[in-house]
């Protein structure tokens, strides 16, 4: 009997580790591409999301305003501006919007790709401007100091605005793989550490 409760108590002990282990692995993230502007703009903003036959295509129709880059054995356009536009150049997938407005000496437009298994997360942060996301595989979810939103396999959200505290984190079944478009004042830090209540 004795035997029977040490191997019971070690069976907890190695799930408790291996449960822990798994809620602290932090979510990858991998800068794919980023430009700096001195404006946005005119009107409302949205991130258009097109797919494009080649990188060359993708950066000679990205404009002023549009950032190409290669993820998920693809290669995608995102231009931010009014919604309703074409660059012409590729498959249109989606749009993502509004994206919040805010007023800065300069903004960066970037993508970035974040990836993880079943209960990876960011550490709590903020940033300064918006970010929205389209999810490529699994859930993200993205908790906020209000709620959280999810977003499922195929679909696109706009994050919160500027400065606001959130957790991302991959909160399906299955890894996480998605595409993240950020515009932020470009002479702050990209990121900072934050509190949620």
């Amino acid at each position: 009997m004795n035997r029977f409760l040490a191997l019971a108590a070690l069976a907890c002990s190695l799930a408790l580790a291996s449960f822990t282990a798994c809620a602290q692995q932090k979510l990858v993230i991998k800068p794919l591409a980023e430009r700096k502007v001195a404006q946005l703009p005119a009107g409302q903003l949205f991130w258009r999301i097109e797919n494009v036959a080649t990188l060359e295509a993708a950066k000679a129709a990205a404009g002023e305003w549009g950032l190409a880059a290669e993820a998920a054995g693809k290669v995608w356009l995102f231009t931010l501006g009014a919604p309703g536009g074409s660059s012409g150049a590729g498959a249109k997938v989606g749009e993502v919007g509004p994206i919040p407005r805010f007023e800065a000496a300069e903004y960066l437009l970037r993508i970035n790709e974040a990836s993880g298994a079943p209960g990876s997360l960011t550490a709590v942060h903020s940033h300064p401007g918006s970010e929205a996301f389209f999810v490529l595989a699994g859930e993200q979810s993205l908790r906020g100091p209000h709620d959280t939103l999810r977003v499922a396999a195929g679909q696109s959200a706009a994050g919160n605005g500027a400065d606001m505290a959130m957790v991302v984190s991959s909160s399906g079944s299955s890894d996480l793989l998605s595409l993240v478009m950020f515009v932020v004042d470009a002479k702050r830090p990209f990121s900072a550490p934050a509190t949620l209540p």
